[in-house]
């Protein structure tokens, strides 16, 4: 089990601060996770301009120029925020007996290690 995932709060502890023009200390949704290279793509954070080549649509618009979007991050230079506090925290895992339909099952379940509160 992962300790980030998509949809995941997620606060950038490094880099330059927001008043030198860095993203650290910005919060965002986590949209997407790049498992093979350990990165993840934050929601506002880490934009790069890219120039994309002039074509045509099938009506006959334009597309193209310059366009802004996010780039990924390091997984490391994230921390999950805690829902309780909206600081960033660290992930823990633990096992939970849950049951569904008269059958007990054991899961396993992410947790902020500073509430205790789940994920």
């Amino acid at each position: 089990m992962a300790n980030i995932k998509k949809g995941d709060l997620v606060q950038v502890i490094t880099g330059a601060t927001q008043e030198r023009g860095g993203d650290r200390g910005k919060q965002g949704k986590v949209i997407e996770v790049l498992k093979d290279k350990n990165r993840v793509v934050v929601e506002g954070v880490n934009f790069v301009t890219k120039h994309v080549r002039v074509g045509q649509t099938q009506r006959g618009s334009k597309t193209g120029g310059i366009e802004k979007h996010e780039a990924s991050i390091h997984v490391s230079n994230v921390a999950i925020v805690d829902p309780k506090t909206k600081k960033p925290t660290r992930v823990g895992f633990r096992t939970e007996e849950v049951e569904k339909d008269g059958v007990k099952k054991t899961v396993r379940v992410r947790y902020a290690k500073k509430s205790g509160e789940k994920l």
